[in-house]
Parts: C-alpha cells; structure tokens; sequence
C-alpha cells in the first residue's frame, strides 16, 4: 500500500461543500483507501481482529441480549483504545484525525450488533457532550465514555416524533428551587439503552424551546422500558425511557436552552458520514462471505462461481463497495482538512469539528443514502447466491440481511436525506454560498450551441473525464429548470427532488471512483490496475443511463411542449456514454475474487 499521501500534515482544502457539482477535482489531491498511512493500516488491522477475536465467536449469545454481554464488549474495545480514536487526549483519547475516525466506523462496522452499539456509544452517545458540553460536564463524562467504563445513549426519538425531531413532546420546567429541571415525557428506539449510564435527551423547556440534557442512569423519576423485539440488530438494546417528574440537575443542561437543534442536527451530519463508512464495511465482509460460498457450493457438477449469471452479481456487488469506499475517504479527508483549516485559524476543538461535518453536510447526507443502500444490495444479492440456505438462519448471511434493513431508516430515513441533499444545496446557492448561478447559465448557452465534435486528446481516462462533467451539467441543467418552473412550489415536488438527489449521488460517486483509479494508475502504472479500472468504467457506464432515467422522470413532471423537448435533448446528449463491454468486465472482476476467495480490492 502506498503511504505517500499521509493524515498527519493535510493539505488544506480549497474544495466547498457541494462545490465538486462545479469545480474540477485532482487526483492528486484525491484521499483514498489505498493512501492509509502505516498507523492508519495498523488501526484497521486491529478493528478486523477484535471482531475475530470478540465478536464473530458469539454472535448468538449477542443476538440473544445475554445480560450484561454487550455492555462488557464495550469495555473490552475501550481497553483496547478502540473507542478513543479521535478524541482529544486531555481526555485519555488518542487524538486522531477524521479519517483515522471514519476507519474504525468501516472496519467494525461489519460486526453486526456489536457495531450498531458501538457506532452510537461513540457517535451520539459521546458526541454531544464533547461538543456542547461545558468543562466540568467533559471532565466528568468524556473519560469514562472513552475508555468503556461508562456507555452512552441518545434519546431524541417518540413515539409521534421520527423524521419531525422537532415536533418532540417530552417538557422540561425549571424546578421552584432552581436546582432541577423536571423532565416530563417519553423515547423511544433507544440504541444502547439498556445498559448506558450516560443519555443525552431533547425536551422543550417550557413546553417550546427545543433543549438538550445529560441524564445519567438512576436519576429521580427515570425509567426505561423492556428490550425491543426487532426484526433485526437483535442483540442491539433498544428501549424505551420514561421521564415521570424526572429531576435533572441544573448544571446538567447541555448547551443553551432553545438551540437544541444545533446538537440534534450537527450530530447527524457526522452520524451520516459514518453510518455509510459501518455499511460498506459490513458489506464487504458478506461480499467475501458469499464469494467464499459460491466457490464451495456446487450444482451442475461445477462451483456455482462458473456460472455468468453468478459472477454478474458478485462483481456488481464489489463495484458498489469500491465505489461506496471511494466516495467515502474523499469526503472524510476534506472533513478532517477543513476541521484543520479552523483549527490553525483560532476555532476552538469543538467549533472546528462541528464545522468540518456541517461544510459537507451535503455529501454526508449522500453517503448515507448510498451506503446504505451499497449494503443492502449485498446481502440481497448475497441471499439469493446462497439460495435456499440463505434463508437458513444456520448462515451467517440471513443474519446480515435482517441487520442490514435498518439503516434506511434510522440517522434520517433516505427520503429525508435525498430531500435534504437537494435543500441544501439551493439554499446554499440562494445565499451566495455556493457559486451555481454562472456555471448554470453556461449550461443554458451551451445547449443552445452546435455540439462540439473536435477531435480531442485520447488519454486513458478521457472519454470518463468528459462523461461526468458532463453529467454534472445535465444535474445542472435539470435542477435549474426544476428551479425556473416551479419556484416555490418546489418543496412540495418531493419526487423532483428525489430524482435529482439520484442524479447528484450517481455523479458524486462516479467522479469519486474515476479519481481514486486515476490515482491508481499513477501510483501503480495502468496495467496493476486493470481490475479498479474495470470496476469504475462499468460504474460509470450504468450510472449515466440511471442519471438519464431519473433525469427524464423530472423533466417529464414539471415541463411540456418545446421546453421539455429541448431539455431532454440536452439530457440525452449530457448522458451519452461510449459503448462499453460491461459483461466481460464484470467476469474479469468476479474471477479475480473467486481466484482470492474474498473480495480483494
């Protein structure tokens, strides 16, 4: 692995969030999987081995709730530093960067039940007192939740209030003391709720102003429900908590009253980021499984792993991973830059944290959707190669696939975050923040113009460079005449959005996956990489027809007549991708697997 392109000393990012739609990208400046540092490797060799050690032997007795079990194989990762990655060290953290951070959500991520706990205890159960916390709460708190002596829980979630966070019901009051605040009300879904020590719950001060606060386990008037039955993450605890004139110290109010929005919101956007890095490393540990079963398991007289239809599903199933992967430490090193960047301005800890995740809450929403969707598409698939057994739960796949059906709904569901994707974006174009405007009405000329079809400079990656860009021109387009039309009816045209939320995902992806293997090849030189050039071009190729088709399905919804004509002549010429043998790509692909037993890329 190379480890010329190290997280310790980043350069700085210029790149916005929402930028890449309109600004071109270097490899050079790319952040890939295959630039992790000697340390970096070293982590992630660790995270595979306490899951081989720790996790895999009893992931029954985990699914059963065993009393106690869990919450001792917390301690165990935190006696291992395992929780502390990059936390700061005054607090017994190890003080790593982002990506370092992000390697330790993918890597544990395929631990099934175990990393649904873990992925909340150090996310939403930590986070928000690391990050709005006063001294004394760290102090008191951040140490104990680092090293595993203590679990966190988060309590946002009711009955009547999912996607509406803030709609909560759940009150507080300032006690006639002034000592307490009486917490009156109930969550639910829970992670970790059974056996944290530590929540962070959100109730309205007054019956309005949106709050957040530390309850800690055995408070007055504090109970939790039963475990949930769930359809899958069985041996994830999930609870209910019930306030009954609960009393919360004063000094327990966490950040200031009426702005828990801002933790509720800026936690997420970090949370999105690495449920999709927890996603794609579950997902390539049922890849390497069902690679592994397809060599062994025979039919006709051959290992079914002979068969084409076999190997179009397991390649396929390996460029969704490569790509999930690609899209994910570009955007995790220009979080970790830009928290770099405030850092070396003056921002204390807390802000430039908080700010690297909010600059790219667009792309953490994104990935979020597609790493999740990455996941649950491999052990689909990973189900059907394994046939009947695959319903058996003596396979190991049956329980990922039940596992993995979450995920599109909790961190907010994927209608919301696609949603999200988009209103961010034109917010931030309204506001001047991202520039959209200039390059959105070149886009208007060019397709008023005659196609240019000079003979350009044949590189290998040329025809891929052309491809995207046109692709972003074909979000542009479609978005801005989305925009023109409909005005400010658009927030209620949700599958507009959606459509065009597709568009930039697929785009993002496919400009993420071309310049990780361009890095590659100028790395390793073009015949090392001839496999990851498989995987991008056939990614490429299928996503244009997919941007094409979502595209379509928007246009066709808000426009008619000449207007929708010309539109979908511009999309059809933006979409247009060379003819592409995806087929024998995909078996080069597959045998290259089956040949290691694993996904190997």
């Amino acid at each position: 692995m190379s480890t010329a392109a190290t997280t310790s000393t980043p350069a700085i990012s210029t790149m916005k969030g929402g930028e890449w739609l309109v600004k071109a990208s270097s490899p050079a400046e790319t952040f890939i999987a295959e630039d992790f540092n000697e340390e970096q490797q070293m982590i992630r060799d660790m995270c595979n081995q306490f899951l081989d050690a720790e996790i895999y032997p009893i992931l029954d007795r985990i699914d059963n709730l065993e009393p106690g079990l869990m919450k001792s194989l917390v301690t165990k990762a935190g006696e291992q530093g395992l929780l502390a990655t990059s936390f700061p060290e005054q607090y017994g953290g190890l003080g790593k960067d982002f990506v370092t951070s992000t390697i330790v959500n993918e890597y544990l991520g395929a631990g099934h039940s175990f990393s649904v706990a873990i992925a909340a205890h150090t996310g939403i159960g930590t986070l928000p007192i690391l990050y709005f916390g006063t001294d004394a709460q760290k102090e008191k708190y951040i140490p104990k939740l680092i090293s595993g002596e203590w679990a966190g829980a988060y309590g946002l979630t009711e009955p009547n209030s999912g996607s509406d966070a803030l709609g909560a019901k759940t009150t507080a009051k300032l006690s006639d003391d002034g000592k307490y605040y009486i917490l009156n009300g109930q969550k639910c879904w829970i992670t970790n709720g059974g056996f944290a020590q530590v929540y962070t719950v959100f109730a309205k001060v007054d019956g309005d102003k949106f709050t957040g606060f530390i309850v800690d386990r055995g408070t007055e008037g504090f109970t939790q429900g039963p475990e949930e039955h769930k359809m899958g993450i069985k041996g994830s605890s999930t609870v209910q908590l019930y306030f009954q004139d609960c009393k919360v110290p004063v000094e327990n109010l966490l950040g200031e009253i009426g702005k828990g929005h801002k933790i509720a919101f800026n936690i997420l956007n970090i949370g999105r980021l690495k449920l999709c890095a927890a996603a794609i490393g579950g997902a390539r540990k049922s890849l390497s499984g069902t690679v592994e079963y397809a060599r062994t398991r025979e039919q006709f007289k051959q290992p079914i792993s002979n068969f084409g239809a076999i190997k179009h599903k397991l390649a396929e199933m390996a460029i969704r991973v490569f790509v999930g992967e690609s899209a994910l430490y570009r955007t995790a090193k220009w979080v970790a830059d830009k928290e770099h960047e405030l850092l070396e301005s003056g921002k204390p800890f807390e802000e430039a944290l908080l700010g690297g995740a909010e600059e790219y809450a667009i792309e953490c929403a994104m990935l979020k959707v597609y790493g999740s969707e990455v996941l649950d598409f491999v052990v689909d698939e990973g189900v059907q190669i394994h046939g009947g057994n695959g319903f058996s739960a003596e396979y190991n796949i049956s329980r990922a696939y039940r596992d993995s059906r979450i995920n599109r709904i909790y961190e907010g569901t994927n209608e919301i975050n696609r949603l999200l994707t988009l209103d961010m974006t034109l917010k931030r174009a309204m506001s001047g923040r991202l520039g959209l405007m200039g390059p959105a009405m070149a886009i208007q000329k060019e397709l008023m113009s005659i196609p240019d079809f000079g003979s350009e400079e044949e590189t290998t990656f040329s025809k891929e460079i052309k491809l995207v860009n046109n692709l972003k021109k074909a979000i542009m387009m479609v978005a801005g005449a989305a925009v023109q039309k409909l005005m400010m009816k658009i927030e209620s045209e949700q599958e507009v959005l959606m459509n065009i939320a597709d568009m930039a995902i697929e785009t993002f992806n496919a400009e993420s996956v071309l310049l990780r293997v361009m890095k590659l090849a100028e790395q390793q030189g073009e015949a090392a990489v001839q496999l990851q050039l498989d995987m991008m071009r056939t990614y490429v190729y299928d996503a244009a027809d997919r941007i094409n088709k979502s595209g379509k399905d928007a246009v066709n919804a808000f426009s008619e007549g000449d207007e929708q004509r010309m539109i979908l002549m511009g999309l059809k010429r933006f979409t247009k991708a060379e003819p592409f043998n995806s087929k024998d790509a995909r078996r080069r692909i597959a045998d290259k697997m089956v040949a290691e037993g694993k996904y190997c890329f």
